[in-house]
């Protein structure tokens, strides 16, 4: 009679919990809750006072800041013809900088946060705020 080989194979079942969308904003064990700034503006002059103006808004409140980090100045640049139908060869280029900063402020409080959505800040700045 011949020997049948039987194999078992050992099937680790994997559960994930489950979590409410409630309870994923709230800060886990070990993990920081950051809040990042990323502004944008055409002057670099402006930007840098809004900057400033967030950095000391949060200082306020006791939070951690890490920044302001400069990013690469975006430049985006045209080419126009100067006349319509004569001289081809006479172009003009002109150009946009767009300049960057991104702020970390570690672990906000609910008063930092609502004090930053409360600051007034000089139009041309964009502001994006997103938490990780």
């Amino acid at each position: 009679m011949a020997e049948e080989e039987t194999t078992t194979k050992k099937v680790k079942k994997v559960t994930t919990p489950k979590v409410s969308k409630a309870s994923s904003k709230v800060k886990e064990e070990g993990k920081e809750v950051v809040l990042r700034i990323r502004v944008r503006a055409y002057e670099s002059k402006i930007l840098d006072t809004s900057v400033k103006q967030i950095i000391d808004t949060a200082m306020r409140y006791d939070a951690k800041i890490v920044g302001p980090v400069p990013l690469p100045t975006e430049i985006k640049k045209y080419t126009v013809n100067r006349a319509s139908f004569v001289y081809k060869n006479t172009r003009e280029q002109f150009e946009m900088r767009v300049h960057k900063r991104v702020i970390d402020i570690l672990n906000p409080n609910a008063k930092t946060i609502e004090a930053l959505t409360n600051l007034s800040l000089p139009s041309g700045v964009e502001i994006d705020v997103k938490m990780i």
